[in-house]
């Protein structure tokens, strides 16, 4: 498994964002492509060993096209310059949380949790939250979970939500916009010898946050 290819695609990429450039180095593409699939080959049998949900999948079942749909964009660039895949139990394009690992020059990360709940999707989270805060503090105040994951969601609202008692103390537990959490990689990272194991171990850390919330999500798949 070449890392290191991968990056060196993405960053050509990205500096020759052009359907010429991509079809005369095709191969080069197809070679980054071989090793990432190789990577989340390993990270679905290494999970797999504590979810055994997704043990079925293989990697294209989670990984997403290059060509980036630019209908409605104002950024007319063909392709993305980054590798994603999402090992998701019940598929890429389901509600249930998954794990997401992103490599982009720059941008790297892991990611655990869902994108895309409708509104009443995520008061139903916030009503789990509610009924079982003890259960959810004790996942997202352990000390491991907090240092891989100080942030829940990228939006937060600015209000109180609606139908919830005035007096609830930890009210913030609920403003999350989306329940995400993630860890931010330095291009660095990936050349360490145990980077697989680190990845394995935020995958490990989020599950129970994950599980929480697959309990209720899974009800609207």
């Amino acid at each position: 498994m070449d890392v290191l290819l991968i990056f060196d695609f993405l960053r050509q990429l990205s500096a020759h964002n052009e359907r010429e450039w991509f079809n005369e180095h095709k191969p080069l593409y197809q070679m980054a492509l071989q090793e990432f699939d190789k990577l989340l080959a390993i990270l679905i049998a290494r999970i797999g060993e504590f979810d055994p949900s997704i043990r079925h999948l293989q990697p294209k079942d989670c990984t997403y096209r290059i060509y980036r749909d630019i209908r409605f964009s104002s950024d007319k660039t063909p392709y993305k310059t980054h590798m994603g895949g999402f090992i998701s139990a019940k598929g890429k394009k389901s509600l249930h949380c998954g794990y997401y690992f992103h490599i982009e020059p720059e941008g790297s990360l892991y990611a655990g949790g869902t994108y895309g709940l409708t509104p009443k999707q995520l008061q139903e989270i916030r009503w789990s939250i509610f009924d079982e805060t003890d259960t959810y503090r004790k996942i997202i105040e352990g000390r491991k979970f907090n240092q891989y994951f100080p942030t829940i969601g990228e939006d937060r609202m600015k209000v109180n939500p609606k139908g919830f008692p005035k007096d609830f103390p930890y009210m913030e537990l609920l403003k999350p916009k989306d329940f995400t959490v993630w860890h931010h990689l330095d291009d660095d990272f990936f050349q360490r010898p145990d980077f697989v194991d680190i990845l394995v171990d935020l995958a490990k850390t989020s599950k129970p946050f994950l599980d929480f919330l697959n309990y209720t999500v899974d009800d609207f798949i």
